[in-house]
């Protein structure tokens, strides 16, 4: 299920701030890792840090770290239980959690306790769906289909100065890096569709907020 543009797929259960998912499994090992939501608040991380294994821990008790250029925070644990693995290329390449947030980037396992008891706490959907919306709307987020590289801001710019300014961008980065472009420009989406075929650089994510037009570019040659 989509709210407000972040994914929260209807299987899992959530930690009552929609940071956190929750997925048991037959093997009675509960798989945790975090939210579109939450990924949208840290941006692209840097650095993920775990827990020591085999130690207990209690529901909203750090279970590890999670770090990016904006932001510091906790990855909790949604329910009681020893830390019995941790994803070790997630550990080793952060950015591969956001890159797959609800499949290979899972960030730890967890043998529960009182899982009976703890799932009472977790949210599920459409149950949630309210909560998540205000959260999202409290916390100012917005979730795309991909986490930008760079943050353009060109308000009062016309397109054609803008997308000088992307070319010299997209010139200077690693294939597969992602650019945000905001701009005011009535004409964008057009020039934007115009400059894409041209350029060969796929705009893989588009919206508009009252005057403001999002998108984000992906360099792919």
């Amino acid at each position: 299920m989509k709210i407000e543009n972040c994914e929260f797929p209807d299987d899992l259960l959530y930690d009552s701030e929609g940071f956190v998912w929750a997925r048991p499994s037959d093997s009675s090992d509960v798989t945790v890792g975090i939210t579109s939501l939450y990924a949208a608040v840290i941006g692209k991380p840097a650095k993920v840090t775990a827990r020591p294994l085999g130690a207990t821990y209690t529901t909203g008790a750090a279970i590890g770290f999670i770090e990016s250029g904006k932001y510091f925070g906790p990855i909790r644990s949604p329910v009681r239980g020893i830390l019995t693995a941790v994803n070790e290329p997630v550990l080793s390449h952060p950015p591969k959690m956001i890159e797959g947030l609800y499949g290979e980037g899972w960030f730890a396992r967890i043998r529960p306790s009182h899982l009976a008891e703890d799932r009472m706490g977790l949210l599920r959907l459409p149950a949630g769906r309210e909560a998540f919306s205000r959260q999202i709307a409290n916390l100012r987020v917005r979730c795309f289909a991909a986490f930008p590289d760079y943050e353009m801001f060109e308000i009062g710019t016309e397109c054609a100065a803008v997308l000088v300014k992307l070319n010299e961008l997209l010139a200077r980065s690693e294939r597969g890096e992602v650019v945000h472009l905001v701009t005011d420009d009535p004409t964008a989406h057009i020039e934007m569709v115009r400059w894409s075929d041209e350029s060969g650089q796929p705009v893989i994510d588009e919206r508009r907020e009252g005057n403001l037009f999002h998108f984000l570019v992906r360099k792919v040659s």
